[in-house]
């Protein structure tokens, strides 16, 4: 009996090793499939990041009613906020300003319209949210200049607003998928105090020259743009520089106060929702749109590695390291005033906290709530010009005589 039982065990053994090697075999199969798809997706993550971003709808005209000068949208975050902004829209209008909400309720939210329309206008559904409020800058009824700026890379066309005497100059970078046109909210409270506005333009930024690639550096070769232009403002007489960034722009402003060779000539950066660690902001996107950490952790490989710059399109591997302000905190040598809400919604707030733990003695944190991302002088336009104004003051950086409030 037992040996007909282990004649049975050594029959039924080759069976059995089949099916094991058979399992493995699927399974090792199943994993490389699994891990073929992780690499695909954490390709096209990384590719997003550095590709220059198209405006796209995050929000729907419901109703427009031109006899009441008022527009319905679809309520987010952000078309729910109050104060005044800009609506990017496609028909017989592509831009309308909005005024504050005259009511909402749980899908809906109704705004003034700033912009007049006529009863004849047509708009598509689609539409999409913004913060520039002015969109050309006849709209600030100031005297400017459209100037070009020689970089490496071609001309940087910029908007110069002079003001004062001339002395202190203040060179505005915009931030990702955006142009200098983000920035012209902040030139009359610059121009209130005697300082003169320089808005430019960079890189890859759709009006800037284009790279081999096209793609962004998050800040680590667009840096080399701004420096061209604070030796602009160096040749046209400016003494005094202050950086202003916006969201990435603000990683550029630090990136180029790091490594200006006018370093001496900056005097102070403003930054309003900035980006101090990109692997922060990376990492916040990432758990926000629902990719798991390991096709983050593999995106963020592909975009800081040699090897990846044939898969993402980028010019060179981006030196997250150098990138990283916190760590680079030590190196910081000019006074910071950062202007960040805590429900950003893109770009977290916590690296800028960080940065006033790690900095005390240069950096002063103004903190918003509600503004979402780079909205601040929309959603209080009044604090956040007093913020700017006060504290450029107290850097001694304006050449206003009266010494009032920017309006």
């Amino acid at each position: 009996m037992n040996s007909s039982r282990h004649a049975a065990i050594r029959s039924a053994a080759p069976a059995l090793v089949v099916g094991l090697r058979l399992a493995i075999g699927g399974l090792t199969a199943l994993l490389a499939a699994v891990l073929a798809v992780w690499g695909l997706v954490a390709i096209r993550v990384a590719r997003r990041v550095v590709t220059p971003a198209q405006r796209e709808a995050d929000t729907h005209i419901v109703d427009l009613d031109t006899a009441a000068q008022t527009i319905t949208l679809t309520r987010t975050p952000d078309t729910v906020l109050p104060g005044r902004y800009g609506l990017f829209t496609s028909g017989t209008e592509s831009y309308l300003k909005l005024g504050s909400v005259l009511s909402e309720d749980e899908a809906t939210v109704k705004r003034k319209l700033l912009t007049h329309v006529g009863a004849d206008t047509r708009l598509q559904r689609d539409a999409a949210f913004s913060g520039w409020y002015y969109d050309s800058p006849d709209q600030l009824h100031l005297p400017y200049s459209s100037e070009l700026i020689g970089s490496a890379l071609g001309p940087c066309p910029a908007w110069l607003f002079p003001a004062g005497d001339g002395d202190v100059w203040a060179i505005q970078i915009h931030g990702r998928g955006t142009d200098r046109t983000e920035c012209l909210r902040a030139v009359p409270v610059f121009e209130a105090l005697g300082i003169t506005s320089l808005l430019v333009s960079y890189r890859n930024d759709g009006i800037g020259p284009r790279s081999r690639s096209g793609t962004y550096a998050l800040g680590a070769a667009e840096w080399r743009d701004v420096d061209a232009a604070i030796g602009f403002a160096r040749r046209r007489g400016a003494r005094r520089i202050v950086l202003m960034g916006w969201s990435m722009g603000g990683a550029i402003a630090l990136q180029t106060a790091l490594s200006s060779a006018h370093g001496d000539l900056i005097a102070a950066i403003v930054l309003e929702s900035p980006v101090v660690d990109w692997r922060v902001v990376l990492h916040y996107q990432a758990q926000l749109t629902r990719i798991p950490q390991p096709i983050a952790g593999l995106a963020l490989s592909a975009l800081r590695s040699s090897w990846g710059t044939g898969l993402t399109g980028a010019d060179a591997p981006i030196p997250f390291d150098r990138l990283d302000v916190i760590a680079r905190s030590g190196e910081l040598r000019h006074p910071i005033l950062i202007l960040h809400s805590d429900d950003d919604g893109f770009v977290p707030s916590d690296a800028s906290h960080d940065l006033v733990v790690a900095r005390p003695d240069l950096v002063t944190l103004q903190v918003f709530d509600t503004a979402r991302h780079t909205k601040l002088w929309n959603y209080d336009q009044e604090r956040w010009t007093r913020a700017i104004s006060d504290w450029l003051r107290a850097q001694g950086l304006t050449s206003d005589a009266s010494g009032g409030s920017a309006a």
